[in-house]
């Protein structure tokens, strides 16, 4: 048989849920009562890459063993520091450290090839840079990706632009009916980045006489989609 201690507490502790769960229900219902409008509105823009990522591949490979990836490497040191490309910054190691080589067999010579990452922040350097590599033999180098410096600036522009533009929605469809809107109740937003798949990395082909090329690349479409449930008045 229950104690009357123990059923004392009991009814004490559904009391005091009852008095917590009381201020969350009412918020509920007053959000869900009072009359709203919900409105979406989509934003985007276009944005040129800054931001270039190269993948330069030394290997001896590319000139019968003939020359050396160490030989290789003060090549293309020399021609970057001659386009002003900043080494520390730009230029790094892929994978595994500075000291990085992968050595494979060839019949019975060895052979070695060494990765890099080059970043360079516009299309007519990187035709300077195929140029200049072109140049000196070497010839493995592909795209990485691209990016954008201000991504996180043009964002937020992006975010004000869309709640500026559902408002002006949302005023013009209640002033309509003889209403007025209201303050914010709800704002969500997500975002998303891709590729304009209208333009794109054009194939180049670099000849020595050649004048380098401004290579374009396919613009970052930023887009944010923001949905506000405004209160009616």
């Amino acid at each position: 048989m229950m104690s009357l201690k123990f059923k004392a507490q009991l009814i004490l502790f559904l009391g005091v849920g009852l008095l917590i769960m009381q201020p969350l229900e009412a918020q509920q219902k007053n959000f869900i009562d009072q009359p709203y409008l919900e409105t979406t509105v989509t934003v985007d823009t276009l944005v040129v890459p800054n931001r270039i990522y190269l993948n330069i591949l030394l290997t001896e490979a590319d000139t019968k063993g003939r020359t050396s990836v160490e030989e290789l490497e003060n090549r293309m040191a020399a021609k970057l520091k001659g386009l002003g490309i900043d080494l520390d910054t730009q230029l790094s190691l892929t994978d595994l450290g500075s000291d990085f080589k992968k050595y494979f067999l060839r019949k019975t010579d060895i052979q070695k090839e060494k990765a890099y990452t080059l970043l360079v922040y516009d299309g007519l350097t990187v035709g300077k840079v195929l140029k200049e590599m072109e140049a000196i033999g070497i010839s493995n180098i592909s795209l990485q990706k691209t990016g954008y410096s201000k991504m996180d600036s043009i964002k937020m522009d992006m975010r004000i632009k869309a709640i500026l533009k559902a408002k002006e929605q949302g005023s013009n469809l209640v002033n309509t009916i003889g209403q007025s809107l209201g303050k914010a109740l709800h704002i969500q937003y997500y975002e998303r980045n891709f590729r304009d798949t209208r333009g794109g990395l054009q194939e180049v082909v670099i000849t020595a006489k050649a004048e380098p090329l401004d290579v374009e690349f396919s613009k970052i479409r930023i887009e944010t989609q923001l949905s506000v449930k405004f209160a009616m008045e």
